[in-house]
């Protein structure tokens, strides 16, 4: 016991828990250049659809912090909550990878 106590200390706060319902709702305006269905629509973009939900944290929480910077991802990341960011990153991971 003491012990899981001790790790759950170390990793500092508890990780945020993404709800894929509200991800989806969240999307729309992702959906204008990453595609509805997570298959980007313009080729310099990447595909969201299937992508690992910790790497897209990770991104997306660079582009708010201005520590990753790109003209057409940071001013919308930066009007993102951490749970936004939770939501939208379990949303495109648990999507289905489908051709445009």
């Amino acid at each position: 016991m003491l012990i899981s106590m001790l790790s759950l200390s170390a990793c500092g706060e508890p990780e945020l828990v993404g709800d894929i319902k509200k991800g989806k709702e969240k999307s729309a305006i992702c959906g204008q250049c990453h595609g509805k269905n997570g298959i980007a629509i313009i080729p310099v973009y990447p595909n969201l659809a299937g992508q690992k939900a910790a790497y897209m944290e990770l991104q997306l929480k660079a582009f708010r912090a201005g520590t990753r910077v790109n003209a057409a991802m940071t001013p919308h990341a930066r009007k993102l909550s951490d749970q936004d960011i939770a939501d939208l990153s379990a949303y495109y991971a648990n999507m289905k990878i489908k051709a445009n």
